[in-house]
């Protein structure tokens, strides 16, 4: 096994939600993926995470929902640092499809992803944001373990686009089962077969409602 395997196998997913309707959809979508637990309650009152994501947007405007909440939890400055990166990595606008891992400065949680869902407030229901922004998150765990002295092992997520966003819990969860699972089982040969398949199990915008 190589070492990126070992990191994908040791890192445990924790989906924590006060919304029970989507803890519910989370057990139904990720049932049978390896190392997800999944809380109904706030991520305040987790005991243990390495990193803790922020569904955001794409201008490090943490002023709202559990972004607030995050500041709240961490400090003014995170917001600092979070908006400083996106300036200096983006040029002023973090695109939806990229997560920023970031340092909290705290001794027990060290980290959160900066992981826009969406460019402004805004629904984006009939969108595959909520998985774009997932795999992302996952991809950007992956390579942080790949080179930083101190690794992710624990990653505590919210719902993504469930808010602000209105997507609804199910498929939310879904499309965030999806990227999960496609994140433990990458492929080993790339084909136009294997990315129409992958295409056809994603979807996006109306596709996933016209059937």
């Amino acid at each position: 096994m190589s070492d990126n395997a070992r990191q994908k196998t040791r890192l445990r997913l924790i989906l924590v939600d006060p919304v029970r309707e989507l803890c519910a959809a989370w057990k139904r979508h990720f049932k049978g993926l390896r190392g997800v637990r999944v809380v109904n309650g706030r991520f305040e009152n987790l005991p243990e995470f390495d990193c803790l994501t922020s569904a955001a947007n794409s201008f490090g405007l943490m002023d709202g929902g559990v972004d607030l909440a995050i500041v709240g939890f961490f400090g003014i400055e995170l917001m600092d640092r979070v908006q400083a990166r996106i300036v200096d990595e983006y040029l002023g606008e973090q695109p939806v499809g990229t997560s920023l891992i970031v340092e909290t400065g705290h001794p027990r949680h060290p980290f959160v992803a900066h992981t826009p869902t969406m460019r402004v407030p805004m629904p984006i229901t009939r969108t595959d944001n909520v998985y774009t922004a997932m795999w992302a998150l996952l991809v950007a765990i992956d390579r942080h373990n790949r080179t930083a002295e101190r690794k992710i092992e624990s990653l505590a997520c919210p719902g993504l686009g469930t808010a602000t966003g209105r997507v609804p819990p199910d498929e939310a969860a879904r499309q965030m089962a999806l990227a999960y699972r496609h994140f433990l089982f990458p492929p080993t040969l790339m084909s136009w077969p294997y990315a129409h398949e992958r295409q056809q199990m994603i979807r996006y915008g109306g596709d996933a409602f016209s059937d």
